[in-house]
């Protein structure tokens, strides 16, 4: 699990999300409402926007993104999650059988406290290997 993560609130901009994905080379950022998780924007979610906003410079994309939207109009808010008290085999089933490459961990007050994603369980098997 990656405990590093970097996080926006929901009322920041758009381009907040996009700065960090171009700077950090992350594909999932979580969205929290003060600590507690309220959604996700993924890489695909960005490249949805870019695409329908073809011919913008990088300034120019992340001012219009901006303006046309906010974060909640494009984050998932039906999220899996993981328990910090589950397993890595419960991590593993619910990433093969979800169709998407991160899992965020959350306490019992749905409080982001990490993120499983699919690199990260290559990684573990790696080192058991």
């Amino acid at each position: 699990m990656s405990t590093d993560i970097q996080t926006v609130q929901q009322g920041q901009n758009l381009s907040d999300v996009y700065q960090i994905m171009s700077q950090a080379g992350v594909h999932h950022v979580p969205i929290l409402n003060a600590k507690q998780l309220v959604g996700m924007v993924s890489f695909t979610d960005m490249m949805q926007l870019n695409f329908n906003l073809q011919g913008f410079d990088q300034s120019g994309f992340a001012e219009m993104i901006d303006q046309q939207y906010k974060i909640t109009d494009i984050m998932s808010q039906d999220l899996t999650t993981l328990q910090d008290k589950q397993s890595i085999r419960d991590a593993v089933h619910l990433l093969a059988d979800g169709g998407f490459h991160s899992l965020p961990v959350v306490d019992d007050q749905q409080q982001l406290i990490g993120m499983v994603t699919s690199t990260d369980l290559i990684c573990y098997l790696k080192e058991q290997y």
